[in-house]
């Protein structure tokens, strides 16, 4: 597992994610224990950067932007052959998201095969990223004026990730940033670091010349650091609401795109096909321990099939093989952190005092927690008006549609809606009244492709990842008339 950017400390023997400031891997100031999720032990240590750091790497990635010379065509050359390369270093990917994010193999397998999928997809959008001819000579007194749009980069863009996505979240950030010939500043999560290392040295190994893409470790201190440095024209980031709108506030007339927090509703109709729904529910709700911002939270049912689904649901949740996610048959490993799992027993916990009925698991091992199906979940609770983040589903009965429409609405996040129906009139009611960045008809919320346009609305933020999408907003139009 030692790569140029993971050198062994001599005290220790632990790997160190190191720091990527002007082309060159290197130590910070200080350093922290990044934990083994299951073991809850040190696995690996992160460098973090000094103030002065920061700065330096900043004014480092701006002078690369301003130098970088390399054509479309290069660009995507580079992101194809770094795709090859996360390929061909799958193995030691799957170990390091085991250890650093607590993923079993299933999930971190899909994770590195999802992210080489998002550097080709870049690829093919850095080829023919290109602006539009404007008919100017539509307009009165325009004759012989031709008009057309550049697409242009917008100078040093620093993307912000979060630890549940650990590789494919931030290809999602990274690529279509310097897919349009942008400078790249990445700040990984402190629970996570060690996949983003190796991401940049694939990408250096791909011929990316040296200053177009940093890495910095770091806190909530080195964000602000960040954030105060003006030399930086767009920030991508991932989390939560608080955190989100935080950021905003800061950066001023800055470029921002925003993938906040979210309850992610599915919805299943008195003629959904549960054979099909119900095994797609299962692996939405507890898929990477339900540490995905579109993991079903709740789970409304047509009041007719209630006893039924819960019935079967609870067989299905009870089945599920939790614990070390290095065992094989391990399908929900730990959640981020021992505190974490606190949280959502807890949240569990007070639900159930609260009149839930909690139908299977919500026991706790350490970090793990054990596959929870609830029912009845009070709305004033905070398992019922939070982001669990955590592998907890809940289920509540509707009436009607229009009540399960209202009840999705009623939430503050619009991030993505599934709805299971043969009912084409249901569909499609569905597609225009959710006030949600997706809505997916027989699928889940988590059913995301990655060359979707895949963001939310209200206090879910706003601005969609997908390289055709991102490579835009991480673009600006230039206009341009010639007058023969």
């Amino acid at each position: 597992m030692v790569t140029i950017g993971a050198q062994r400390l001599s005290t220790r023997e632990l790997p160190a994610c190191r720091l990527l400031i002007a082309g060159k891997w290197q130590s910070g100031a200080s350093e922290v224990d990044v934990l083994d999720k299951f073991h809850n032990r040190p696995a690996m240590v992160a460098q973090l950067p000094s103030a002065e750091q920061v700065g330096v790497c900043v004014e480092a990635a701006f002078s690369a932007f301003k130098a970088n010379a390399l054509s479309p065509y290069e660009r995507g050359a580079i992101l194809d052959r770094a795709a090859a390369r996360l390929e061909a270093r799958a193995d030691q990917l799957v170990e390091v998201l085991r250890q650093e994010a607590g993923f079993p193999r299933r999930d971190a397998l899909g994770e590195v095969q999802r992210c080489a999928a998002t550097f080709r997809l870049s690829a093919e959008e850095a080829r023919r990223l290109s602006g539009d001819m404007i008919p100017l000579e539509s307009a009165a007194g325009q004759v012989g004026r031709i008009g057309f749009t550049l697409r242009m980069p917008l100078g040093v863009v620093c993307a912000i990730t979060p630890f549940n996505a650990p590789l494919n979240t931030v290809a999602h950030k990274v690529c279509p940033a310097l897919a349009a010939g942008n400078a790249v500043i990445l700040k990984p999560s402190l629970h996570t670091p060690m996949t983003s290392c190796i991401m940049a040295e694939c990408l250096l190994e791909a011929g990316l010349p040296p200053g177009l893409l940093s890495v910095l470790h770091g806190d909530a201190e080195v964000a602000q650091w960040l954030i105060n440095e003006k030399n930086i024209h767009f920030y991508a980031f991932t989390g939560s609401t608080q955190v989100g709108r935080a950021i905003q506030q800061r950066v001023g007339l800055r470029r921002t795109q925003m993938e906040l927090g979210s309850i992610a509703h599915c919805i299943l109709c008195n003629d959904a096909d549960l054979n099909v729904a119900l095994p797609k529910v299962i692996n939405a709700s507890y898929r990477k321990a339900g540490q995905v911002c579109t993991s079903i939270q709740v789970l409304l049912i047509d009041r007719s099939l209630v006893d039924k689904v819960e019935h079967r649901l609870a067989e299905l949740v009870a089945a599920l093989p939790f614990g070390d996610p290095a065992n094989e048959n391990t399908v929900v490993g730990p959640v981020i952190s021992e505190a974490a799992a606190v949280r959502v027993e807890s949240w569990i916990v007070q639900a159930v005092k609260s009149g839930a009925r909690l139908l299977v698991g919500g026991g706790r091992s350490g970090s793990v927690v054990h596959p929870a199906l609830l029912a009845d979940v009070s709305k004033a609770t905070p398992l019922g008006c939070q982001e669990v983040f955590g592998p907890v589903l809940t289920v509540a009965p509707f009436d009607s549609f229009d009540e399960a429409i209202e009840r999705v609405n009623a939430t503050p996040y619009g991030l993505a809606t599934g709805i299971f129906t043969q009912h084409i009139g249901n569909a499609l009611e569905a597609a225009r009244k959710l006030q949600v960045g997706g809505v997916h008809i027989n699928e889940t919320p988590s059913s995301r492709v990655d060359l979707m346009p895949y963001g939310g609305s209200k206090d879910s933020g706003f601005g969609r990842e997908g390289p055709y999408y991102a490579i835009r907003e991480m673009s600006e139009e230039r206009m341009v008339t010639i007058l023969a």
